[in-house]
C-alpha cells in the first residue's frame, strides 16, 4: 500500500522537501542568470563588449543590486517560439546604488535573442520604470538590442509604445540616462531620444532609424553603420551628449553625471560640502583674460574652470555646436549649470545648433532645481541664408522661452560683447535674470560698435577728410556713450560692475542669497515652446 499525503492523493515520494525546493530555486536562478550561454558570452567579449550583468556591475556599488523579474517568460507560440527558452527575457532589470544613492536600471542582454524586445521584455522595463517614478529615483537604460522581436508582432510594437509613454511620464520628474552600448535601431532609438542624456560607446554603438541597407535601397547612398549612426555621427547631429571609449568608460561617465543630479524634481541637487561654507578667494588671473582688442578670440573654458570648485566641469555635448558651452559644475559644493558663449569658435555667435543646445540644457536644469550661471560674450545671431531658411528665428526663440520660463536662480555675467537679441537670449535682465553683473570690459548694445557707426554716422564719415580716422573716433565714442556697462548700470539693467578677479565671490554670495527664491507664475497646463 502506497503511503499517501494526508491532505491529498499525492504519494509522499513525489512531494519535494524544503531543501529540494531551495535547490530547485537555485538551479532555476542560475539558469536564468546564465544569459545566452558561454559561447555567446565569449562572442560578446570578443567584440569588445561587456555582458548586461557586467555592465550593471560596473555601474552600481558592489553588492547593492537587487534583481527584479528574473523569471519572466514570453508567451509567444508562433514561428517556432513555443517552449523556446529565453533566460531573463533578454533584459536584466533591478535596483542598486551609485555612490550610495538609489538608481533603477534596465540592461538589454544581447546574448539572449540579440536583446530583442518582446512583450515580457518590455514589461520588465516598464515595471522598473514605474517603480523608479514611484520611488523618485533616477532610471538608467543600457541599450544593446537587435530591435523588435518579429515573432511577437504587434505585442513587440506595443511594448515599445509602453516604454515611450513612460519616458514621457518620467520626463522632468526623475533623471533618465541612456547608455547605448550596441545596436539601437528603428523605433528602439526613440526611447533614448526621449531621455535626458545619451551616452554612446565608440566602436560598438549604432543608433539610427533606418540602417545602411535601407538607405542604399531608397536613396542609393552607400554608408557604413558607424558613419550613419555611430557616436561621432550622432554627436554632430546633436542627438548624443557624451561619447565613451568602452563600456567601463560609459559607466564612469554615467556615475559622474549622476553625482551632479538630484534624485528627482522635488529634491535639491547634491551638496558635497554640506556646511554652508563659501570659498570667496579672488583670482587675479581673470583680470587679464579678456584681450585688449575686442576682435581677438579667447577660450572661455579656463574662465569657467577658474570660477568653479577644483576647476572641474562635466561638459555636455562637447563636440556639438562648439560655439556654445554647457556644463555641470559645483560652486561651494553645490551643483550649478553653466552656459557660456565660446569666443574661440565662430566668435561665440549663436546659430541654430547652439540655440538648441543651450535651450535643452536650460530646460533640464530648471526641471531639476539646478541654478544657472550664464557667461556672456556674444556678438549676435549668425547671419546668412542657410540660417534664416533653417529657422534661426524659431530656434533662437527656444532660448528666449527656456530662459524666460526658468524659475531657478539665474545669474548672468557679461564678460565682453552682449549685442542685440542675442544678449537677451543669453538671459539678460529682462529675461528674468535674478542678477546681472558685468566686467569692465563688457559692451551692451543693440549692435556692435563697428556696425552701429556705419549706420548712425555714415554721412559724417563720408564727408570727413579722413574717413578711417573719423570712423575710429566714432567707434570709440559709441563704445563709451552707448555700449559701456555703466549705461546699463545707470538704468538698473546691470546690478553691478565687478572686477573679473572677484567673480567667484560675486557668484557665491548671489547664489547664497537666492537659495530661498520663490517665483509665482500664471497658472496654466504648460507653455508652448517654439518647436
Amino acid at each position: 500500500m502506497t503511503d499517501q499525503d494526508p491532505q491529498g492523493d499525492t504519494p509522499r515520494s513525489a512531494i519535494l522537501t524544503t531543501r529540494e525546493k531551495i535547490e530547485r530555486l537555485r538551479r532555476a536562478r542560475t539558469n536564468a542568470q546564465r544569459g545566452g550561454g558561454s559561447k555567446r558570452i565569449e562572442r560578446q567579449h570578443a567584440s569588445g563588449k561587456l555582458t548586461a550583468r557586467e555592465r550593471i556591475a560596473s555601474l552600481l556599488d558592489s553588492e547593492t543590486f537587487q534583481e527584479l523579474f528574473l523569471f519572466a517568460r514570453h508567451r509567444c507560440t508562433d514561428f517556432g517560439m513555443a517552449g523556446k527558452e529565453m533566460p531573463g527575457e533578454g533584459v536584466v532589470t533591478g535596483i542598486g546604488a551609485v555612490e550610495g544613492r538609489q538608481v533603477f536600471v534596465a540592461a538589454q542582454d544581447f546574448t539572449v535573442a540579440g536583446g530583442s524586445v518582446g512583450e515580457m521584455h518590455a514589461d520588465k522595463i516598464c515595471r522598473t520604470m514605474d517603480m523608479a517614478l514611484k520611488c523618485g529615483s533616477p532610471f538608467v537604460s543600457i541599450n544593446d538590442s537587435g530591435g523588435a522581436r518579429i515573432q511577437e508582432g504587434i505585442d513587440a510594437l506595443s511594448g515599445y509604445g509602453r516604454i515611450f509613454y513612460r519616458n514621457v511620464l518620467m520626463s522632468g520628474v526623475v533623471p533618465q540616462i541612456a547608455i547605448v552600448a550596441g545596436p539601437c535601431a528603428g523605433g528602439a532609438a526613440y526611447s533614448p531620444a526621449l531621455m535626458d542624456f545619451i551616452i554612446m560607446v565608440r566602436g560598438s554603438a549604432e543608433m539610427f532609424i533606418t540602417g545602411p541597407q535601407v538607405v542604399k535601397q531608397v536613396t542609393g547612398e552607400v554608408v557604413s553603420a558607424q558613419e550613419l549612426g555611430g557616436p561621432d555621427a550622432q554627436m554632430q547631429s546633436g542627438v548624443v551628449h557624451f561619447i565613451a571609449e568602452n563600456d567601463a568608460d560609459a559607466a564612469r561617465i554615467c556615475k559622474d553625471l549622476l553625482s551632479y543630479l538630484p534624485a528627482n524634481n522635488i529634491e535639491d541637487p547634491p551638496d558635497l560640502l554640506g556646511n554652508g561654507e563659501l570659498l570667496l578667494a579672488d583670482d587675479l588671473w581673470l583680470d587679464g583674460v579678456i584681450p585688449d582688442d575686442p576682435r581677438m578670440p579667447y577660450d572661455v573654458r579656463p574662465v569657467i574652470r577658474r570660477l568653479v570648485d577644483e576647476g572641474k566641469i562635466l561638459e555636455v555635448q562637447e563636440h556639438f555646436a562648439p560655439n556654445a558651452i554647457v556644463a555641470f559644475a559645483r560652486l561651494n559644493g553645490r551643483t550649478i549649470g553653466v552656459v557660456a558663449n565660446q569666443p574661440a569658435v565662430m566668435a561665440g555667435v549663436l546659430d541654430i545648433d547652439a540655440s538648441d543646445k543651450i535651450s535643452a540644457f536650460v530646460r533640464f536644469c530648471n526641471a531639476f532645481n539646478i541654478p544657472l550661471v550664464t557667461l556672456i560674450d556674444v556678438p549676435g545671431f549668425l547671419p546668412g541664408v542657410a540660417q534664416e531658411r533653417g529657422g534661426i528665428i524659431r530656434h533662437g526663440a527656444k532660448m528666449l522661452f527656456a530662459y524666460g520660463s526658468a524659475t531657478v536662480p539665474k545669474i548672468s555675467v557679461i564678460l565682453r560683447k552682449a549685442y542685440g537679441g542675442a544678449y537677451l537670449a543669453m538671459c539678460g535682465k529682462d529675461l528674468g535674470a535674478d542678477r546681472v553683473a558685468a566686467w569692465p570690459t563688457g559692451e551692451v548694445a543693440v549692435m556692435g560698435a563697428e556696425g552701429a557707426v556705419n549706420v548712425v554716422y555714415r554721412e559724417e564719415i563720408d564727408k570727413s577728410d579722413n574717413p578711417e580716422a573719423a570712423r575710429a573716433s566714432f567707434i570709440a565714442e559709441y563704445r563709451e556713450h552707448f555700449a559701456s556697462p555703466y549705461v546699463g548700470a545707470a538704468r538698473n539693467l546691470i546690478d553691478d560692475i565687478i572686477e573679473p578677479s572677484q567673480t567667484r565671490r560675486y557668484l557665491s554670495l548671489a547664489l547664497e542669497s537666492l537659495r530661498a527664491k520663490r517665483e509665482l507664475r500664471p497658472q496654466k497646463k504648460h507653455g508652448l515652446i517654439p518647436m
